[in-house]
């Protein structure tokens, strides 16, 4: 196992090298320059001798493969350069700030998602054409064509402007450093109920229906119906044969959509003013920052592919047969 994880690792590298490239590409010949961003309100004589300046500042005046090969020297010794920006920081140091919020945010979701998709879609699967299995399917309905910015601002007018109960932005309130720690803990927590309501509503749809199918196609194989053949109880049968082989799916989708779980983030953290990555995103994208993109896309890109590994590997605990499987083929 630990020699398949070296070896899917070893292949991450040339991936993440055309990820990286093909965003440095397509980044760069976007219209607008941090130059132009720059020196949008100085006059023209002004404005052209500044630019100028600044695009040799930035090395913005050499050709592209060489400010790529530059840029990629750099994140060889893990260093991804300075922001553009007026203040000129450490893109490290920036996203340090920012990736455990979004992090934390969406390991919240994973787990809330995780937690209540799979007994509902076992239940769905298990009580089929139900009254529980009909509210379900129109659940999943309504979570897929729900967008999320809509959805957030509804509840940010019902629950925070006209109920008052939850906060609408940020993570702490402004007067935060005066509560007692007990009173802090609950005014962090009533800050993540609406971000966390709104990211996990379409997913929680779409992983409890991705569940139910996969636990329909495993009860109705022979080997389930052999073991309730034998007496077994239903909850043994459900829990103990089926559960397992039906999760193996679900595990797939999981990996495939952590990206999607990353890129969400960037809406979420926009409206609700959260200070994540999704947010550095949004202003790095509006000041044509390019370090500060390439960074982010770095870090996404890697946390990706590491959670695609991690998927692949959960497969051995989910399911034995696999590695049995893996010690035959080296056989």
């Amino acid at each position: 196992m630990l020699g398949y994880a070296l070896r899917r690792l070893l292949l991450a590298l040339p991936l993440l090298l055309g990820i990286t490239f093909v965003s440095f590409v397509v980044i760069h010949l976007a219209p607008g320059e941090p130059a132009e961003v720059q020196t949008g309100d100085l006059s023209i004589q002004s404005d052209a001798q500044a630019r100028q300046l600044l695009r040799e500042t930035y090395d913005l005046d050499k050709p592209l493969h060489v400010q790529y090969a530059r840029w990629l020297a750099r994140l060889v010794r893990l260093d991804f350069g300075k922001s553009f920006s007026p203040d000129a920081r450490p893109v490290l140091q920036k996203i340090g700030e920012r990736l455990p919020v979004t992090l934390f945010l969406n390991i919240i979701e994973m787990l809330v998602i995780v937690g209540l998709a799979v007994p509902i879609g076992v239940l769905s699967a298990t009580r089929q054409y139900s009254l529980f299995d009909k509210v379900t399917t129109v659940f999943v309905f309504v979570g897929f064509a729900t967008p999320d910015f809509w959805l957030a601002l509804l509840l940010m007018i019902l629950f925070g402007v006209q109920l008052g109960w939850l906060p609408i932005s940020g993570l702490r309130s402004l007067n935060w450093e005066y509560l007692s720690f007990w009173r802090q803990q609950w005014d962090f927590l009533g800050h993540l109920v609406l971000p966390i309501l709104v990211a996990t509503f379409g997913g929680l749809a779409g992983f409890s229906r991705y569940m139910r199918q996969s636990m329909l196609e495993v009860v109705r194989q022979d080997y389930i119906q052999s073991a309730r053949a034998k007496g077994l109880a239903e909850p043994i049968v459900i829990g103990k044969h089926a559960l397992r082989n039906a999760l193996l799916p679900v595990v797939t989708i999981l990996g495939l959509s952590l990206p999607g779980l990353i890129g969400g983030s960037i809406i979420v953290e926009s409206i609700f003013a959260i200070p994540g990555m999704g947010q550095l995103m949004v202003q790095a994208v509006f000041e044509r920052d390019y370090p500060v993109i390439m960074g982010n896309l770095v870090i996404v890109s890697t946390l990706t592919l590491v959670a695609n590994l991690v998927a692949d590997v959960t497969y051995s605990f989910v399911d034995p047969r696999i590695r049995v499987g893996a010690r035959r083929g080296r056989r």
